[in-house]
Parts: structure tokens; sequence; C-alpha cells
């Protein structure tokens, strides 16, 4: 059982939505416009065990800067069309949400832009149960880095060893034990891979986060 805890924070992308496949699937049509293929496997390694972007490998490629810049500008417009055709909200969470809210502040930190956020929450009724969101362009440093993490314990005034963190993938793991954080992982689709030794639990859904908790 997690006790001591003044403090949960969820990644977005893969934990609370299953929108990595879009993603994925959004990078990958659009670097196939430039003979550019990437795997699945590839995606898993290069985004979410080194958190580096896929578009390296069309760079290595000798695909020009400028051509990449346009290339991850129709990838994110594919991204929004897919997101708006529809996304879905993991097994357990609108349940596990509904049970922690009120008992202990519950926070967003995630790696997704804004914009692309707020197109998938405008889907969901997840928000209220959260006290803020961090996202791209709210710190400096992505994951790997534990600077977002640190900010929300910063934001919260709290400890971050009396914090606990929800993520699906190494880079996210990574970044929550460098700040000091327990990890609890559930890996799904592209992450489900990767090294997570180093996080406190794996879980097979959110549905196991309240038994954890002793709730």
């Amino acid at each position: 059982m997690i006790d001591s805890l003044d403090a949960i924070f969820f990644d977005n992308d893969g934990v609370l939505v299953d929108t990595e496949p879009l993603f994925l699937q959004a990078t990958q049509e659009l670097l196939a416009t430039v003979d550019v293929e990437i795997s699945e496997e590839d995606y898993a390694e290069i985004c979410m065990r080194q958190g580096r972007s896929v578009f390296s490998i069309a760079s290595a490629q000798g695909v020009s800067d400028e051509a990449i810049l346009d290339l991850r500008e129709r990838r994110d417009a594919r991204y929004s069309d897919l997101i708006d055709a529809g996304i879905v909200v993991l097994e357990g969470v609108e349940e596990t949400l509904g049970e922690l809210y009120g008992r202990l502040p519950l926070a967003i930190v995630t790696s997704s832009g804004k914009e692309h956020f707020e197109r998938i929450h405008s889907q969901t009724e997840l928000l209220p149960r959260f006290e803020f969101v961090l996202a791209d362009g709210d710190y400096e440093n992505h994951k790997p880095h534990p600077e977002p993490y640190l900010k929300a314990a910063e934001r919260l005034r709290v400890d971050p060893a009396r914090c606990l963190v929800l993520e699906d993938t190494e880079r996210g793991l990574v970044a929550a034990t460098a700040a000091g954080m327990r990890c609890v992982v559930i890996p799904t689709g592209p992450s489900l891979g990767g090294d997570f030794s180093r996080a406190h639990t794996r879980l097979e859904s959110m549905h196991g986060l309240a038994p954890l908790l002793g709730l």
C-alpha cells in the first residue's frame, strides 16, 4: 500500500486517454511522404524511452531542417484531425478519479501541446477533477528531465517525496523518480516493452490504483 501522500500527478497521453496510437499514426503518415519509415519499436525507443523526436531519423537521412519543420506542422494538423474523430478515455480512469477527488490534490503533468490537450479534453469530463494542468510551454525542460514534476510540487508547495506520479513511459518514470517522487506505471501500446524496474509498482489498468492507496 502507498500512504503519506500530499498530491498525485497524472501524465495525460497513455495514462488518462488513449491518444499515443493516434500521435504515432500521424507521425508515420507524414514521415512516409519523405520515404522515412518508423516502426512502433522505433517510436517506443526514441520517444518513449529516450524522450527525443523521431524526426531525428528524417534528419539523419538528409531531410532538411525546413522540410522537417513543415512535416511537423502537417503532422500536428493530422493529429488534430485524428483527435477530432474521437478519443477514448482509458479503462478505470473515470471511476478512479471519482474515488480520489476531494481526498488530496490531483494535477496533470503532460508533454502534450496545449492546443491538442484542449482538443482531447473537449471530449472528456475529466478536467474538473484536477487542480491544474502543466503542459508544453509551462516549463523549459521536457521529460525525462524532472522539471515538470518539480514545478508541479512547487506549485502546490508540497514535498516531492510525498507525491505520487502515474506514468506509462520510461521517460516519464525517469522524470518522476529524478524529481524524488514515487511512480506507478501503467504501460499501454507502444510503451509495453519498456524498462520499468525503477517504478514503485506496475499496474494493468487504472482500476488498480485505489486498492493500492487503501481506498
